[in-house]
């Protein structure tokens, strides 16, 4: 490689992989648009609930319980007497928290875990990174959850940090496999021969290539972490009452199934889209960001 190249390579770093990620034309990825449109529902119902609910979600209303579709009440009550429809907006204000949260913790451990590994100059320390990143592997989010329940006591921010801790392995596991693959480049040999640090290295030059990866993977642990706050919840080691939540919304309706299944059915399908949308959304954004599927199609 001449100097001007490396010069070149220097003062665009990443061009090798723009060239190999081209622009993405035509129509759009009904994949991309049915998952935003459905992660934009929950969004702004959670956003709604911030300035207006129907009803206080807390509020017990005796008189009214079990009450049925209507005006006063679009969904119906539950067994206290509380608005279901308020209940699930500020229900996905709590889902969409805990999932930042616990996605963020995930995004921010095992990134640095996984960059880490891959850019280091021993074999067993990278290896040694990675074997300790995989014994995390063995405990599920719901299972780390209920033992930090049981030790720290149930709450959202054990629900947060026992998703997040059992997600970092994921996070870790995709940084890494990039970092190798963006530590061979030319432009990357070019800056270590410049005398760049590998902390220089690491923020200009495998970050950025590894951000629409990161962002994708991201947005499929919120699907998960979703799931697993509502399961949390309906096991009774996530969000405490009063404080609704869709899990406990289907907990609390198990019991009534036979005299009201509507109980069950709005936060279920709550839940469901919400899966669904973050799910599609990650498909989406993988096919939009991911240079090798083009060559596979």
């Amino acid at each position: 490689m001449t100097a001007a190249d490396a010069a070149g390579a220097l003062r665009e770093p990443g061009t090798q992989a723009a060239a190999a990620r081209p622009p993405r034309r035509g129509r759009a990825n009904p994949n991309l648009v049915i998952g935003a449109v459905l992660v934009g529902l929950v969004v702004g119902m959670a956003l709604t609930s911030f300035v207006w609910t129907p009803y206080n979600p807390t509020r017990v209303d005796t008189p009214a319980r079990l009450a049925g579709y209507g005006a006063d009440h679009w969904l119906g009550t539950d067994k206290f007497g509380r608005d279901v429809l308020s209940q699930l907006m500020v229900g996905a204000r709590t889902t969409l928290f805990v999932g930042v949260v616990a996605v963020g913790v995930a995004a921010l451990s095992g990134t640095p875990v996984g960059v880490v590994a891959g850019m280091a100059r021993s074999r067993w320390l990278s290896e040694g990174i990675m074997r300790t990143n995989d014994l995390l592997l063995a405990f599920p989010a719901l299972l780390l959850a209920i033992m930090f329940g049981a030790v720290f006591g149930a709450s959202t921010l054990t629900a947060m940090i026992a998703i997040g801790v059992a997600t970092v392995p994921t996070f870790a596991r995709i940084a890494r496999a990039r970092t190798l693959q963006v530590m061979s480049t030319e432009y990357v040999l070019a800056a270590r021969a410049a005398g760049r640090t590998r902390l220089a290295i690491a923020l200009r030059h495998v970050l950025p290539n590894i951000f629409s990866l990161l962002i994708v993977q991201a947005s499929v642990s919120f699907a998960i972490a979703v799931l697993a706050e509502a399961a949390l919840s309906f096991l009774g080691f996530g969000t405490a009452p009063p404080t609704p939540s869709w899990g406990r919304m289907l907990q609390e309706a198990q019991e009534l199934l036979s005299v009201a299944p509507r109980l069950a059915v709005w936060p279920g399908l709550a839940i469901a889209l919400a899966v669904l949308g973050f799910n599609l959304l990650g498909d989406g954004l993988r096919d939009r960001f991911d240079p090798q599927l083009d060559d596979r199609r």
